[in-house]
């Protein structure tokens, strides 16, 4: 089977310096590991990236919808499904849960759909998040993960969308693998 390179796409030079700007920020704050640190960063940006304005906490006398939204972007007030799991790592999965956090809700976001800057911000949450995470790493948007930790992404991957990679176990991906979802011709799961 060929192998095909992908086209080289890029934004507007103000849009990607904007982006690159956002993204290298962030990579400043998570090499922070404290998971409180985290978490206010993260909370800080989703409030932004939904709601257009910094983080300000909700108003007690506004909807209680829209103060379930403002208490959710903060990751201490979410709980993930591998944090019931019995063989977490409770101290490994904190560091990680706020970043967790922040990759689900940006890849839920419309910001989250732009593949170039998509593919850039989930290698960079993978660099903290995963065991390993090589160069040239491409991960499109709804990828989902247990741990985080004991996943080993190497050089040139590419882990298509929603891709769900359950490294309870340890998983390694080999430099210039391409992890693709499947479904048969009538739409249907294998």
């Amino acid at each position: 089977m060929p192998r095909y390179e992908y086209r080289p796409l890029t934004p507007t030079a103000e849009a990607e310096q904007t982006f690159l700007s956002w993204i290298d920020r962030l990579d400043q704050e998570f090499m922070n590991r404290d998971p409180e640190h985290r978490c206010l960063v993260v909370r800080d940006a989703l409030h932004q990236l939904y709601l257009g304005r910094p983080y300000s906490p909700p108003d007690a006398a506004g909807p209680l919808a829209a103060q379930a939204l403002v208490h959710t972007f903060d990751p201490r007030n979410a709980t993930l499904e591998p944090e019931y799991y019995g063989d977490v790592d409770a101290s490994k999965y904190a560091e990680r849960k706020p970043l967790i956090w922040f990759w689900m809700m940006y890849d839920r976001s419309p910001v989250g759909l732009n593949h170039w800057l998509g593919f850039r911000m989930r290698a960079t949450l993978a660099r903290h998040v995963f065991k390993f995470c090589g160069k040239n790493v491409k991960i499109f948007h709804g990828v989902e993960f247990s741990f985080g930790y004991n996943l080993t992404v190497e050089d040139n991957c590419t882990i298509h969308k929603y891709v769900l990679l359950d490294d309870r176990g340890e998983i390694i991906i080999h430099e210039g693998s391409s992890v693709s979802d499947q479904q048969s011709q009538d739409g249907d799961w294998p």
